[in-house]
């Protein structure tokens, strides 16, 4: 099974440096651009029979650039959202610094989650990804970074705590590969080649 992690693209929230995780903006004219792009790439090289998508405007419109292209199926989870970070979303990063420093028991924003409960849900929503899509030769998701590092996190059965991270671009496409007995293949990791512009 190819498994297919892909970020969205640029958001009113980049452009504005606010703190974004539960806050729901949508793609700039570049983000709008950059999931065009990606789209055409991933028709070529793909053939999901869905695409799991987060619930959030930013990753929904980067999907359906997709399926415009394809006419392949979108399905919106929830919990493929990125991490909840209640009352600091939405505001700017020069006032409310990240959360880093932060306790991993300690939820972001009083009200949001903890990076316990954030690892917690993204293993839960694989899993659940994972038994319906048995018969599937490849898994596609759309969703966010901080989402991307720890369902990877989670394929790779790392500990909750370690120092790495799986950064991931605007469009940011990762693939991986699951065989019969469990193993996980990297291919490789946030590709963005789709996103070059051609020389004039």
């Amino acid at each position: 099974m190819k498994i297919v992690l892909i970020r969205h693209g640029e958001s009113e929230g980049d452009l504005l440096h606010v703190h974004e995780g539960s806050a729901d903006f949508n793609l700039t004219e570049m983000g709008h651009w950059q999931a065009e792009q990606m789209a055409q790439r991933v028709a070529k090289e793909f053939n999901p029979e869905r695409i799991w998508v987060s619930s959030l405007k930013r990753a929904r419109q980067t999907a359906q650039k997709i399926a415009d292209i394809t006419g392949w199926p979108i399905e919106v989870l929830e919990d493929l959202q990125e991490h909840k970070n209640g009352d600091i979303a939405g505001k700017p990063l020069d006032e409310i610094p990240f959360p880093f420093s932060y306790d991993r028991h300690e939820k972001w924003g009083v009200t949001g989650e903890s990076e316990i409960e954030f690892r917690a849900r993204c293993e839960q929503v694989l899993s659940q990804i994972f038994a319906s899509s048995k018969q599937e030769e490849t898994v596609m998701i759309v969703a966010h970074g901080g989402v991307i590092s720890r369902l990877i996190e989670s394929m790779l059965n790392m500990p909750f705590s370690h120092p790495a991270y799986f950064r991931t671009g605007d469009t940011g496409i990762h693939l991986l590969e699951k065989d019969e007995s469990g193993k996980i293949a990297v291919h490789y990791l946030n590709h963005t080649s789709h996103l070059t512009k051609p020389s004039c």
